[in-house]
C-alpha cells in the first residue's frame, strides 16, 4: 500500500509516503528561502506530499536562527522558487505555518522583547538556537541558549495572532504551495494552548479542555476560511513532551481535538509521534480511538521503517507515513524503499545551517 496513490482533499498523491517537517536552518537574511532550498526540496518530490520546515507566521513566530518567514513579499518570493521547482520535478508541497511561542530568546525578537505564550511559564532546559546579527547558515557561529521568559498573551493579542496565520495562509497560497499544514504540535505556540502543563490562564483560552482548545479551533477556522477545508491539515504530538509541554489526559485532549478538527473539516491531521530512544509510547489502542474520532486522511511520523509503515497501513490507522530523517540523506527515498535498496545515513553536523555539504549533496542511488 505504502506506493499506491491517496487523496488528500482535492490533491492526488503518487504514493503514501510524506516527507514531514524538519528544521534545516539555511534560510538567507530576512528569512527568505533561497535557491539552494528549492534544489533540495525538489530532490526529494518523489514523497507523495512534501511539508514544508516549519516557517514563522511573523516576526514573533520565530525562535530559531536561520529559519524561514512566510510574512514579508520577499519571503513569498523565496517561497515561490521552491514551489515552482517542487512542481516542476511532479512533486505536491505544502507550508508549515509555525509560532513558536514561548520557545525563542529576546535577541530572535523585535526590539528584544520576551518571547509570548499562553502563559508566563518557562520550561527549563527547552533551547533555542541563536546567532550573531548578520551571520549567515554559511559562517555559521550559532550557539544554544536557554530560551527567555515569555509573558502571557492578552486576548487582543490572540485575535491579532489568529490574524497573522490566516495572513501567513494567504502567503503560501500566493507563494504556490498546495495547502498548508499548522504546527499544533512539540510544544510551540498552538501546542502550548492545548497542554495542560503549558496553560495555567483562568480566561476563556485556559482551564477547561474546551477553553485549552478554543486557540486551535479559532486558528484552524481562520486559515479555512483562506484556504478552503481541503487544502489545510494540523500537526499533533499527542504524547511527545517536547519543549516541555505536557498534557494531564492527553487521550482525552487529543481525541476531543481529533472530534473538533473533523467538525471543521480540515483534510488531515498529521500526528508526530516521539522518536528519541526511551521516548513515551503510543498504543495501538490510542491510534484506533483517534482513527474513530476523525474521517479525514491520517499522517503518521517518527522512526518508522518501510516494514512497519506498511503494518500501519495495513491494520487501517493510518493513510500516509512520514519518514523524516531517512529524506535528509536519501533524496530519493520512496525509490529506494520500493527497490529494497539500502539508505544512506545522513550527517548530523550538518543537520542545522551550513552550506550544501550534508543538504543537496547527497546521491541518488541511479
Amino acid at each position: 500500500m505504502l506506493f499506491s496513490k491517496h487523496t488528500i482533499g482535492k490533491i492526488e498523491t503518487k504514493n503514501r509516503i510524506v516527507m514531514p517537517p524538519m528544521t534545516r536552518a539555511r534560510s538567507t537574511h530576512g528569512d527568505v528561502a533561497t535557491d539552494l532550498m528549492a534544489t533540495y526540496y525538489s530532490q526529494r518530490a518523489s514523497a507523495g506530499l512534501i511539508i514544508s520546515e516549519g516557517t514563522q507566521i511573523s516576526r514573533q513566530g520565530k525562535g530559531y536562527a536561520w529559519t524561514p518567514g512566510i510574512y514579508t513579499p520577499e519571503q513569498v518570493a523565496g517561497w515561490k522558487k521552491v514551489t515552482r521547482a517542487v512542481h516542476e520535478a511532479g512533486g505536491k508541497i505544502f507550508a508549515q505555518l509555525w509560532h513558536v511561542g514561548r520557545v525563542s530568546h529576546t535577541s530572535l525578537q523585535e526590539g528584544g522583547r520576551p518571547p509570548v505564550s499562553s502563559s508566563a511559564l518557562l520550561a527549563e532546559g527547552v533551547k533555542v538556537f541563536i546567532a550573531p546579527e548578520g551571520n549567515s547558515p554559511e559562517h555559521g557561529g550559532g550557539v544554544m541558549v536557554q530560551h527567555s521568559m515569555p509573558r502571557a498573551l492578552s486576548v487582543a493579542e490572540i485575535k491579532d495572532i489568529v490574524d497573522d496565520y490566516a495572513y501567513a495562509a494567504q502567503n503560501a497560497l500566493d507563494a504556490g504551495f498546495d495547502g498548508v499544514e499548522l504546527h499544533g504540535a512539540n510544544g510551540y505556540l498552538i501546542n502550548q494552548f492545548i497542554d495542560s502543563g503549558a496553560n495555567n490562564r483562568t480566561d476563556e483560552y485556559g482551564g477547561s479542555l474546551e477553553n485549552r482548545l478554543r486557540f486551535l479551533k479559532e486558528v484552524v477556522t481562520a486559515v479555512t476560511a483562506v484556504t478552503g477545508k481541503d487544502r489545510i491539515g494540523v500537526r499533533l504530538a499527542p504524547l511527545t513532551t517536547q519543549q516541555g509541554a505536557v498534557d494531564a489526559n492527553p487521550e482525552e485532549t487529543y481525541v476531543a481535538a481529533a472530534r473538533l478538527l473533523d467538525d471543521i473539516g480540515v483534510a488531515y491531521i498529521h500526528i508526530a509521534e516521539a522518536d528519541w530512544d526511551d521516548a513515551p509510547h503510543m498504543p495501538l489502542s490510542f491510534k484506533q480511538v483517534l482513527r474513530a474520532a476523525f474521517s479525514g486522511t491520517f499522517i503518521y511520523a517518527g522512526k518508522y521503517t518501510k516494514e512497519r509503515a506498511e503494518e500501519a497501513l495495513q491494520q487501517g490507522w493510518t493513510d500516509m507515513i512520514g519518514f523524516g530523517r531517512p529524506f535528509i540523506a536519501n533524496p530519493d527515498l520512496p525509490h529506494r524503499l520500493q527497490q529494497h535498496l539500502p539508505l544512506a545515513q545522513g550527517n548530523p553536523n550538518t543537520y542545522f545551517g551550513g552550506t550544501h555539504v550534508g543538504y543537496t549533496d547527497y546521491a541518488f542511488a541511479d
